[in-house]
């Protein structure tokens, strides 16, 4: 996620769950703090160890660090100790997964863990080090239980202990682990605790909230990909829908990004009042494309009936045999990103690799026999239980936990369809009601941002983000 992103909604979460900024710790001397840091160790048999010296970044040090998920090079952290870990996930079978904390001198007292991406493989260092010590918290993240750099064979195919690590468990065990690594290092315990992450990391903090409702007393989540067994297949479906590019149904990425979005502007953006180029709710314009379909005075800049024919099945919901509801269709407005991602000219990477290595334990598993059979036998799997679509997280919302859940979602996601957001947080607001466990407006929030992609916006300087959420 852009760390902008994450900056601002930190903040604007502070003030929506009402939580004053923490009292510092009192800092230890520099050179006590260095001392302090290097010689840390933590071992608990059968919990965590340490796998490396800890290692002490005074402020203003080059922070250069690499891994499969995630990098950082920078000059501009505060003063910080990062411990990696090995936690173990499954006792039983001796598996475990690698995380990293990064405590920074001068701590709010509070603990906040970083979701992931994709099917990662490293920690999430870049955000340990400009989300999580830049804001004076005790930071975690995991590399959900695998290396994805030794090659050869995938992590996934027929490694059910490493998808569950993958799907939430390196997770839940990192944090709780995290906690008791943090109050052993600070000699105090963690004030409160926080949830970030988006797409991949926003499934992970769904699935917090719903199995482990403790954890965290807040959690703020980007477009989810939190029904793993649907928006993968409809990945893979709305490649199908245009490919391959020699195909008479294929649109070029300058058709996309000049004749289509260029009618959507002229039919949509004005429906909000104004003409700026993004569309408020784009669910409230009706396209017709037949301005830009070709026909008898107008054959060269236009759209073949079969063109259109995919354009319209491209936002629309994937609907398979007997009217079965898959996945929401992508929203209008995001033309301009569509052919750098599922409209483009490549199968979705991700996708393939879930549906091969996650469900079909198949590497030779061919995007053509995509069908409703295919799908409901991942449903049936539910691999790793990485779904994360439970309706009911009151355990997490009501009393005595009183946890608040802030979700946000881009209407020009060129990733996840920002409806299947809206189709989670109607779910747990009918469930809610209809179980008389509340109403969920001062408890979950649900965020629409026009224009934004997936899992970013525009950068916002601090002063302005500061005045925004009315913190001086």
């Amino acid at each position: 996620m852009h760390r902008a992103t994450q900056r601002l909604l930190l903040i604007l979460f502070h003030v929506y769950v009402q939580v004053a900024v923490g009292t510092y710790i009192a800092p230890r001397a520099s050179d006590t703090a260095a001392d302090a840091c290097r010689a840390f160790r933590y071992t608990k048999p059968g919990v965590a160890s340490t796998t490396a010296p800890s290692q002490y970044f005074h402020a203003g040090d080059r922070v250069n660090i690499v891994n499969p998920s995630s990098s950082i090079d920078s000059t501009n952290l505060p003063a910080f100790c990062r411990v990696q870990l090995t936690v173990v996930t499954n006792p039983a079978t001796n598996k475990t997964a690698g995380a990293e904390l990064w405590l920074p001198l001068n701590w709010n007292g509070r603990f906040l863990a970083i979701g992931n991406s994709g099917h990662s493989g490293g920690a999430v260092v870049e955000d340990l080090g400009f989300v999580a010590v830049a804001q004076g918290f005790a930071g975690v993240s995991t590399d959900t239980g695998h290396n994805d750099t030794s090659g050869g064979t995938p992590w996934p195919l027929h490694n059910d202990e490493a998808i569950i690590d993958w799907s939430w468990r390196a997770m839940h065990v990192s944090v709780v682990v995290g906690k008791m690594v943090v109050t052993t290092y600070y000699q105090q315990a963690v004030n409160k605790s926080y949830y970030i992450g988006c797409s991949t990391g926003g499934r992970q903090g769904l699935k917090e909230v719903q199995m482990f409702p403790g954890d965290f007393d807040g959690v703020v989540i980007g477009s989810p990909a939190n029904w793993m067994t649907h928006v993968q297949p409809w990945s893979l479906h709305v490649n199908s829908l245009v490919q391959p590019v020699n195909s008479t149904r294929w649109i070029p990425a300058a058709t996309w990004q000049n004749l289509i979005h260029n009618e959507v502007l002229r039919q949509c953006d004005g429906l909000d009042g104004v003409e700026d180029g993004i569309l408020n709710d784009p669910t409230r314009c009706n396209f017709d494309p037949s301005p830009i379909t070709c026909n008898s005075t107008n054959s060269t800049n236009c759209l073949t009936s079969t063109q259109v024919h995919a354009l319209m099945q491209v936002y629309s919901d994937y609907i398979e045999a007997n009217n079965t509801f898959i996945f929401n269709g992508l929203y209008l407005g995001g033309e301009l990103d569509y052919p750098n991602a599922l409209v483009g000219d490549h199968v979705s990477d991700l996708a393939l690799y879930y549906e091969r290595y996650f469900v079909m334990n198949d590497s030779s598993w061919h995007v053509s026999q995509l069908n409703l059979a295919a799908i409901q036998l991942g449903d049936r799997l539910d691999v790793g239980h990485a779904n994360a679509i439970d309706p009911n997280i009151s355990a997490f919302t009501n009393a005595p936990h009183n946890g608040k859940l802030i979700h946000y979602v881009g209407l020009a996601d060129q990733l996840i369809s920002p409806g299947n957001s809206k189709l989670y947080y109607n779910s747990v607001k009918s469930f809610m009601q209809a179980n008389a466990l509340g109403d969920i407006d001062n408890v979950y929030r649900l965020f629409p941002v026009p224009g934004m992609k997936h899992c970013k916006v525009p950068s916002i300087p601090l002063d302005k983000r500061l005045r925004l959420a009315n913190i001086t």
